[in-house]
């Protein structure tokens, strides 16, 4: 693997091959007083105006959510990344990313939020030109205007490009004729903007079209009964020869496909931003009520077994949090690099993030099952209340289901991360066979077996580089051996993924906590090292067994028993007694009754 390059800034999927330093990340320790400010404003907001009305909300009262869009655009919540010239805020990427995560504890909320800020704003925001943006983006930005986005039809869900809605031009050359089908469409029942994907007359590629709610043929059915976010509208949206103005196809005929994956990508890491939001909720009331809760005459909270608990949520999701901010910095990095070489802001924002989609496929798988382990543990800790409807965290656990299906199901994400680090490195754009030809050589050369480093973190980089050699031994071998068949070979990949995700949300943790200990020394830096080390030493043992289920998928006799000894030697970390670090991370937050890093 490469030392850190200097004055070379990483590139989407590089943390496989590259050495990274902690003061390269961008850690939410660094947050700026306004950054910190928008956030609370959206907490505000969300604890105000949201949680007392999650009835109504989910009971869907007329008007209600159009309502409290309105409001949080008033406040400017809606419009953090437009433009000022526009009527937002200009803010940068990783300002948006606070907000959104300062609206995740506003369940259906959050998600009509999310969808409007962004799979319905953006792509006319990105690709529209300047009279469509002037026309609907301030309308949006202020929440005047709300939105939603039509990309899946009963026939393509995940195979997007595969839908069957169709647009003609009329005789006249004035009109796209559209008709088709659309499910599963958040916000339809009172969006006045639609994103529309259809396919002009017989194109492979899908088009975008912006529709108005006042055209003539829009039906829709009724709302759709869904497991959780019940209060979020979701309907199926009908087009029956809906003329649609020449001037509303959104980019250019064809590139709809385009649009709608680098949108996706917008929304795969907000949605990690989202979700840790409302992760740190679950913690709260789950501490709150660990505390209140009395049994065998004293509180929960002094249980073993609810400090584990309360522990490894707080870990899980402090990490999470981590491996988030430290992907949107990066995107941030590459759009300013962007600009600052001539491109314009929204393009620069596109290719910026488009840059990172790997780490955004990850983010997204990482955060949202962080989030279900988070909403499971916060039931059982509420016991039988947990079960019932009139507790929070019942809605919750049902809220969080839907984040590992949208926005590509994370089998689907788990898939793309690893065809995408392959393809960058099939065009040239980064070099793994080299590492991995490194690796396959350690393999069959002598082991050094010297002590371990001393200090804390040159021993916790030791780990991390060691299972970047895992993943490259088995990603490398994979390859080679499977060649033109690994895209068929689903499981492997899906392993090698959850490899690649464990590896970075670890390294993500120790290059935070070292940074955390180099600015304020170790007492500042307790906890956190015990969250540090009880994360690492827990995620050695995954990467272990998905190495060894993904080297049993496609490898045999001398070659598997030598790999074998590979994944051993390269998850191989000290002992560390995570039981007394977990209770001191979770005595931490009881002691504060919150979730408090």
């Amino acid at each position: 693997m490469s030392d850190l390059k200097e004055n070379k800034a990483i590139t989407g999927g590089e943390f496989i091959i590259r050495d990274v330093s902690c003061d390269e990340i961008f850690t939410p320790e660094d947050w700026t007083e306004e950054h910190l400010m928008m956030k609370q404003t959206a907490i505000d907001f969300i604890n105000s105006r949201v949680v007392p009305n999650l009835d109504p909300i989910d009971n869907q009262e007329e008007g209600l959510m159009p309502k409290l869009l309105e409001e949080s655009g008033e406040l400017g919540l809606l419009s953090s990344s437009i433009p000022e010239s526009l009527g937002g805020l200009g803010m940068d990427f990783k300002s948006t990313m606070v907000i959104t995560e300062g609206v995740g504890g506003g369940h259906s909320f959050a998600v009509s939020f999310s969808a409007h800020t962004g799979i319905a704003t953006l792509p006319i925001l990105y690709y529209g030109n300047e009279a469509q943006k002037q026309k609907y983006i301030p309308g949006l930005a202020s929440g005047k205007l709300k939105g939603c986005y039509c990309l899946t039809e009963p026939s393509s869900g995940s195979d997007a490009n595969s839908a069957k809605s169709k647009a003609t031009l009329s005789e006249d050359g004035a009109h796209y004729i559209l008709n088709g089908q659309k499910m599963w469409i958040t916000n339809a029942g009172f969006a006045d903007i639609f994103i529309v994907f259809a396919k002009i007359d017989d194109d492979e590629n899908l088009t975008a079209f912006i529709i108005e709610k006042e055209y003539e043929g829009i039906t829709m059915n009724p709302e759709e009964k869904k497991m959780g976010i019940k209060g979020s509208s979701t309907r199926q949206v009908f087009f029956n020869d809906v003329k649609v103005p020449v001037d509303n196809l959104l980019y250019e005929r064809g590139k709809g496909f385009k649009i709608a994956v680098n949108i996706l990508n917008i929304g795969r890491i907000k949605l990690g931003g989202v979700v840790i939001g409302a992760c740190k909720e679950g913690i709260d009331y789950s501490i709150r009520y660990a505390n209140e809760r009395e049994q065998f005459g004293r509180s929960i909270a002094k249980y073993g077994a609810i400090r584990h608990k309360i522990g490894e949520m707080t870990i899980q999701t402090f990490a999470a949090e981590t491996a988030v901010y430290r992907a949107t910095q990066n995107i941030d990095d590459a759009i300013q690099a962007l600009e600052a070489s001539g491109v314009e802001h929204g393009q620069a924002t596109l290719k910026g993030i488009a840059s990172f989609a790997p780490e955004c496929a990850m983010m997204k798988v990482v955060c949202s099952e962080v989030a279900d382990y988070v909403v499971d543990e916060a039931v059982q800790i509420f016991g039988g209340m947990g079960y019932s409807a009139e507790t929070q965290v019942e809605r919750a656990y049902r809220d969080a289901r839907i984040n590992r299906i949208f926005e590509g199901t994370n089998e689907i994400n788990r898939m793309l991360t690893v065809d995408m680090i392959l393809k960058k490195a099939m065009k040239g754009e980064m070099d793994l066979m080299g590492p991995a030809m490194e690796v396959a050589n350690e393999l069959t050369g002598i082991p050094e077996f010297g002590p371990p480093p001393t200090d804390i973190f040159d021993r916790h980089h030791l780990y991390i580089k060691n299972f970047k050699k895992s993943i490259l031994m088995v990603a490398g071998s994979a390859a080679q051996k499977l060649m033109m068949t690994l895209a068929k070979e689903q499981e492997i990949l899906m392993n090698i993924a959850d490899m690649m995700n464990w590896a970075y949300t670890a390294e993500s943790l120790v290059l935070r906590v070292q940074k955390l200990h180099q600015a304020k020394g170790d007492d500042a830096a307790a906890v956190q090292l015990d969250m540090m080390q009880t994360y690492v030493y827990g995620v050695a043992d995954k990467i272990n067994i998905a190495g060894k289920e993904a080297l049993n998928g496609f490898a045999e006799g001398d070659e598997l028993k030598m790999m074998m000894l590979g994944m051993k030697r390269f998850t191989k970390v000290d002992p560390f007694n995570c039981k007394e670090a977990r209770r001191r991370v979770a005595d931490a937050c009881i002691a504060k009754n919150e979730y408090c890093f």
